[in-house]
C-alpha cells in the first residue's frame, strides 16, 4: 500500500506540475520533470520483474545498489583500520606510495599490530649487527646448460601483461626497469613495443597461450620465438604453468578489448574474444616438460630458461624432478607463485581455495630441489604479496633467492586498489584499454617511482638483514624467522618445518616425504 500511495503521490506532483508549467511558465518544468523522471522510475520497478528490491520498495530500493557499489570505497576509507584490509592493508600501501615518491616511510608511536597474536611473525635481531652494504647484491640465474647467464636483482616487476595493464602503465614499468637495474617480466600477452621501446631488462613469458609465438591454429611457433627471444633486452624465458590467482585454468580476454594493438603483438585475429587454455600442447609428461625447456634454452641462443607455477601436489613437483635426473638437463630458474593472487581477476572459489599460499609453496619447491641434489644449479624466485623490505627478507628465508612484485608495483605507479582491474575501468589509468583513462599514468613521472619504490624497498631489505647480523642473503637461516603459535608459545622456522639435506631423497627419504618420492613418476602427472 505504501509503494502505490507513493507513486501515486510522484505521479500528482509530476502532472500538477505539467499542468502548471503548461499553464502558467515555462519556468516551472525545472521543478515538474524531477517528480516526472521519479514517478517514471517508480513505475518501470514496480512492473519489472528482474529485481525483487525494487518491486518491494520502489526508488528507495536504489540506495541498495548504490550503497553496494560504494561499499569498496566506503570500506577502505572509513571503515579498515590501517592494518586490517584486504588483499593490502593501508599501512603496506602507505609504505609503497611514500617510498615511490621518495618521501619518509616512518612510523611514530610503536606498532598497532598485536604481537601476541596466533600465526604473528618475527625476524631476529643480532647482538652483533653488520653495516648496510652500499651496493645491492644480485642473484646469478644460469645453471651449467646456460651460456649467456643474467645477474638478477633481489626486487622485480612481476607479470603483467599488455592488454590487462594500459601502454603507459607498461611504459612506466618498464623505464623504471631501466633506470634502477632491475628486471620486468612481460606476463603471457606477448611482447609489445611498449615493453621494448624503453629498454629495460626483461622476462619473457610464454603462456597456454603461446602469444607472440603461435601458430594460426594455436600452437607453439619456433621460429617467431627465436626472433623474438633474439631481442637484446630479453633476458630470461619463462614459461608460465600455473599462476597464483587461478592454477588450472586459463584466461579469457573479451573481443571487445582485442583491439588492433592488441592482437598484433598476440597473435590472434582482432575482435575476437582470445582464450588461454588451461594446459600446454608442447608436454604431456614431467619428461617432455624438461625436455621442451631445454629447447626453450636451445632457441634463445642459451639464454636462461624456466617456468612459474603455483605448487599444488608435491608429488607432481616430484616428478619433475626425476625427469630432471633421468634426462640430465634442468631450468635456470623456476618462479613459485601464491595462491594469494594477483593482478589477474579469478573466480573466486579459485582465488580462495585453490593452490599452496607462497610460504608453503616455497619450502616445497626449495626443499624439493635441495633433496635431490639439484639446488645448486636452480635459483627460486619468489612471487606473490611482496611489497616491503620484511617481505623480501621473509621470502629469502623461506627458500627464495629473489622476488618478483606486481601489485606493490601497480601502486608506486598509481593504483589505489579500487579492484576494477577487470571491468577496463580503473579510475588511475593502470589495468584498462581506455585511452581517455589511460593517460592519467605520466610515464616520466610514474617511471621514476618504481625506480624508487624498488631501490628503497630493497634497501630496506639490506637494512633489515644487517640488523640480523647478515651481510648478504645467502646467510640467512631458517631459525632467524619466528611464528607465534599459541599465545605462550613461539617457535622458528627451523622447529616448525622441516628441512632436507642435499642429495638426502636420493639416498634415504624421510617418512614425510617417502611416498611421495616413491610414487613421483618422470612419464606421467599424477597427484
Amino acid at each position: 500500500m505504501l509503494k502505490i500511495l507513493l507513486v501515486a503521490l510522484l505521479g500528482s506532483l509530476a502532472v500538477a506540475g505539467s499542468a502548471t508549467a503548461v499553464l502558467v511558465s515555462p519556468w516551472w518544468w525545472a521543478a515538474a520533470c524531477p517528480f516526472l523522471v521519479l514517478a517514471l522510475v517508480a513505475v518501470h520497478d514496480l512492473v519489472q520483474r528482474r529485481h525483487s528490491v525494487l518491486r518491494n520498495y520502489p526508488l528507495l530500493g536504489h540506495l541498495r545498489f548504490a550503497l553496494e557499489a560504494l561499499r569498496p570505497e566506503l570500506q577502505q576509507y572509513f571503515i579498515e583500520r590501517n592494518f586490517d584490509g584486504r588483499p593490502f592493508d593501508r599501512d603496506t600501501r602507505s609504505i609503497v606510495y611514500e617510498r615511490a615518491k621518495g618521501t619518509d616511510a616512518e612510523e611514530p608511536f610503536g606498532t598497532e599490530l598485536d604481537l601476541y597474536r596466533t600465526g604473528s611473525e618475527f625476524l631476529t635481531p643480532s647482538m652483533a649487527p653488520r653495516s648496510v652494504p652500499t651496493e645491492a647484491p644480485c642473484v646469478r640465474i644460469g645453471g651449467p646448460e646456460c651460456t649467456r647467464p643474467y645477474d638478477m636483482a633481489l626486487l622485480n616487476v612481476s607479470a603483467m601483461s599488455f592488454g590487462s595493464l594500459s601502454a603507459n602503465a607498461v611504459l612506466a614499468l618498464n623505464t623504471g626497469a631501466q633506470l634502477g637495474g632491475f628486471a620486468h617480466d612481460t606476463g603471457e600477452g606477448g611482447l609489445s613495443e611498449y615493453h621494448l621501446r624503453p629498454g629495460g631488462d626483461l622476462v619473457w613469458e610464454i603462456g597456454t597461450g603461446y602469444f607472440g609465438c603461435r601458430t594460426d591454429d594455436g600452437d607453439f611457433d619456433e621460429r617467431q620465438f627465436a626472433e623474438k627471444a633474439a631481442h637484446e633486452q630479453v633476458k630470461c624465458v619463462s614459461l608460465k604453468i600455473g599462476q597464483g590467482a587461478k592454477p588450472g585454468i586459463g584466461g579469457v580476454l573479451p573481443g571487445a578489448k582485442v583491439n588492433a594493438e592488441i592482437a598484433a603483438v598476440r597473435g590472434v585475429p582482432q575482435g575476437e574474444t582470445v582464450i588461454s587454455p588451461p594446459f600446454h600442447r608442447v608436454y604431456s609428461t614431467p619428461r617432455e616438460l624438461v625436455r621442451f625447456l631445454a629447447r626453450m634454452r636451445e632457441l634463445a641462443d642459451g639464454k636462461p630458461v624456466g617456468f612459474k607455477l603455483c605448487v599444488g601436489s608435491r608429488r607432481e613437483f616430484l616428478a619433475v624432478c626425476k625427469a630432471m635426473l633421468e634426462e640430465g638437463s634442468a631450468p635456470d630458474f623456476i618462479i613459485v607463485d601464491g595462491a594469494e593472487g594477483g593482478t589477474g581477476a579469478a573466480p573466486l572459489e579459485f582465488a580462495d581455495n585453490v593452490g599452496l599460499p607462497l610460504g608453503e609453496g616455497l619450502m616445497a619447491v626449495h626443499n624439493a630441489l635441495v633433496g635431490v641434489g639439484l639446488r645448486d644449479r636452480i635459483r627460486i624466485g619468489a612471487s606473490g604479496k611482496v611489497a616491503t623490505g620484511s617481505d623480501l627478507v621473509k621470502r629469502l628465508l623461506q627458500g627464495a633467492d629473489y622476488t618478483n612484485s606486481a601489485r606493490a608495483m601497480m601502486f608506486a605507479i598509481g593504483c589505489i586498489q579500487a579492484q576494477r582491474c577487470h571491468t577496463n575501468a580503473c579510475p588511475v589509468g593502470v589495468a584498462t584499454q581506455d585511452e581517455r583513462r589511460a593517460r592519467a599514468v605520466d610515464v616520466p613521472d610514474k617511471s621514476q617511482r618504481v625506480r624508487r619504490y624498488q631501490q628503497a624497498t630493497v634497501r630496506s631489505a639490506l637494512q633489515i638483514m644487517a640488523s640480523m647480523g647478515v651481510d648478504d642473503p645467502r646467510g640467512l637461516r631458517p631459525h632467524m624467522l619466528l611464528q607465534r603459535v599459541n599465545p605462550h608459545t613461539v617457535r622458528s622456522y627451523a622447529e616448525l618445518h622441516e628441512w632436507l639435506t642435499p642429495g638426502q631423497l636420493l639416498t634415504s627419504a624421510p617418512s614425510s616425504w617417502a611416498a611421495d618420492w616413491k610414487s613421483a613418476d618422470p612419464d606421467r602427472f599424477t597427484h
